[in-house]
């Protein structure tokens, strides 16, 4: 009986141990029930808060690290890891760092660039836009993205508005430079990556990078005496009007470079961009994210939707990105066996609808969708950590803390926030939406655009909610749900967005407004079922007593437009219908959309297997809305 004496103690636990347990069961299932995603918040938010004090603590030593900086020392510390990886062909973080040094070789000998400088690189995805892109950073000059999608009039307007020193053009290219060469500044140096070239004046690149040395240029060229001096100009279409260079400062571009980081992916991942590089996307989260893992990217020339899921079998890829347009292309392949069969873990991007992330998440594996928000020029981010189906992000007391956000009633008719009688903007209710506006502070600074003041200032809203306070107006509609989920709603403005680009419709009506038979042309965007963002629709009035050319109006498109900003539906109205504020309306004409069965005005439809715009007749609209007719 001693010995059972002996053990009794440890049979009986203290009297407050049950106690204890049963109130930590209570409070586990009261966290779990009223607060679920609090341990992911709190992860989440250490991770961000960690990044920005690394970044502070650099700043306060005097030491500023930028994200080219990064990749130097990466050069160094791992030279034979892979860095990119194009049509096959490896390039280290040794090949990329040399190549770029030759070619800031050339420029320091034969440019003549200043630091500070900008130069303007129109370059579609290939090895040598990063390499001239790192060169020309080593520099110190101030790199400009070009869409190589923008022709003509409005090309020509973007290499302006940056007002570059000097202009590098892809192989490829050439012919979008034919079109720009006589109307160029006389002061802009032109430089093409060929060998030889038939164009007077201009420079060849790729002979001269071939007989430079491979030695650093001295690192003060390069070193940032501030994390918010610029160093990229990036195009983004905004709200209104012609392209926009967006600027871009060293700690943006840190930010960017965070995202893979923040998302879970580590330097032994393999990123797949297929993203145009002069996108942010594909630059900063992509390229940025790279360098900031120590991890390795396979770049593809053009997104391909037939070759995708073999070429991440091929290089091994954890990580791809997206926009919602690709996710919805993969999803519309014909259906293979092993289509699980791949080592992809994350898919980080924007833009998804929710039926399509459901299908893509059924056919192709246990993928973590991580889906963000942030315009480009933008001081406000989202990110949706916990994989909500839908949600763009969250967001709780101390993340708007640091990041200060508010939805706002916004008026559709007058196309403005709506004001109380004291002058002051109202907040939605959570499940209502509502303009996204974040406030500019120190911490969270608006950089604006390029040599235009007046788009800059034009962002901008003041006198919110007291006097003298400022916020960046991002154009976006959102809800936020009683989780405190985000969701995209629309766009507002003269703006939508059709193959993952921005489209401003004024650029579309006044390049339509430039043929002597149109008198006004209203754009808009119009939903179009299982496809994401709006398909472009211009309501034409003509000129007295003329036609519609309709062979014309094909050619003057796809001559001064993106193929993404070409109207696909075209309605020829007797007048301009007009808002109580004598703007076009629009309101009305996005919800008629494109029926032939409910609108009586005749109706064209752009056939791009005919290269023609065609009568847009009830079996043309049928084939549309089954998606046998490809848009």
């Amino acid at each position: 009986m001693s010995g059972w004496d002996d053990l009794s103690p440890l049979a009986m636990p203290p009297s407050w141990v049950p106690g204890a347990a049963a109130g930590i069961v209570s409070l586990h299932l009261i966290q779990k029930l009223l607060f679920p995603y609090f341990w992911a918040d709190l992860r989440y938010l250490l991770k961000v808060l960690m990044y920005g004090l690394k970044v502070e603590m650099y700043r306060l030593q005097g030491k500023i690290v930028t994200i080219l900086d990064k990749f130097v020392k990466l050069a160094e510390k791992q030279p034979h890891k892979p860095f990119l990886i194009y049509e096959g062909k490896v390039h280290t973080y040794r090949d990329v760092d040399r190549r770029s040094n030759r070619i800031a070789q050339v420029f320091l000998h034969h440019g003549a660039l200043k630091k500070g400088d900008t130069v303007a690189l129109l370059m579609g995805n290939e090895p040598d836009f990063i390499h001239v892109w790192f060169g020309l950073a080593k520099l110190g000059c101030v790199v400009a993205f070009l869409n190589f999608n923008v022709r003509s009039r409005s090309l020509l307007h973007c290499v302006s508005s940056c007002e570059p020193k000097m202009l590098v053009v892809g192989a490829d290219l050439l012919g979008t430079l034919e079109e720009i060469l006589p109307n160029l500044k006389k002061d802009v140096s032109v430089w093409i990556m060929t060998k030889d070239s038939t164009f007077p004046s201009v420079h060849t690149l790729l002979d001269k990078i071939e007989a430079a040395p491979e030695d650093p240029v001295p690192v003060n060229r390069r070193s940032a005496n501030n994390l918010k001096s610029s160093v990229l100009y990036i195009f983004t279409s905004g709200t209104t009007g012609l392209p926009k260079a967006a600027v871009i400062s060293h700690m943006q571009v840190l930010k960017g470079a965070a995202g893979l980081w923040a998302f879970g992916a580590t330097g032994e991942d393999i990123i797949y961009i297929t993203l145009p590089l002069y996108h942010s996307s594909a630059s900063l989260l992509g390229i940025g994210g790279c360098i900031e893992l120590g991890a390795t990217c396979v770049l593809k020339k053009k997104f391909s939707a037939s070759q995708f899921w073999s070429d991440c079998k091929k290089y091994n890829v954890t990580v791809i990105q997206y926009i919602g347009e690709l996710c919805r292309y993969l999803c519309n392949q014909p259906v293979k066996e092993g289509e699980k069969n791949h080592k992809v873990r994350l898919a980080v991007g924007n833009g998804v609808r929710n039926d399509v992330w459901r299908e893509f998440l059924d056919r192709f594996g246990a993928i973590k969708i991580c889906e963000f928000y942030g315009a480009t020029e933008g001081n406000i981010c989202f990110m949706n950590h916990t994989g909500k189906i839908g949600s763009v992000g969250r967001t709780n007391f101390f993340y708007k803390l640091f990041f200060p956000f508010d939805l706002i009633k916004y008026d559709f008719e007058k196309d403005e926030p709506i004001r109380n009688k004291h002058g002051w903007c109202e907040k939605v209710k959570k499940g209502e939406a509502g303009l996204l506006i974040s406030k500019v502070n120190t911490k969270n600074p608006f950089f604006g655009y390029a040599g235009n003041k007046r788009h800059t200032e034009k962002k901008l809203l003041c006198e919110v909610f007291k006097k003298g306070d400022v916020y960046f107006n991002t154009g976006d509609l959102m809800v936020q749900d009683h989780e405190n989920f985000l969701y995209f709603w629309d766009r507002i403005g003269d703006t939508f967005r059709w193959k993952g680009e921005n489209v401003a419709t004024t650029e579309v009506s006044d390049v339509i407004a430039m043929l002597d038979f149109i008198q006004e042309a209203n754009v808009y965007g119009v939903s179009v079922p299982d496809h994401e963002g709006k398909a472009g629709m211009a309501s034409l009035i003509l000129k007295q007593n003329t036609s519609l050319d309709l062979e014309q109006m094909y050619k003057q498109v796809v001559t001064y437009l993106p193929t993404y900003a070409c109207p696909l539906f075209l309605r020829v109205q007797e007048k301009m219908e007009m808002t109580g504020t004598f703007k076009q309306q629009k309101v009305r004409l996005v919800d008629e959309g494109f029926n032939p069965s409910t609108i009586t005005d005749p109706l064209y439809f752009l056939d791009n297997s005919k290269k023609a715009y065609v009568l847009l007749s009830k079996e043309v609209h049928e084939m549309i809305l089954s998606g046998k007719m490809k848009l």
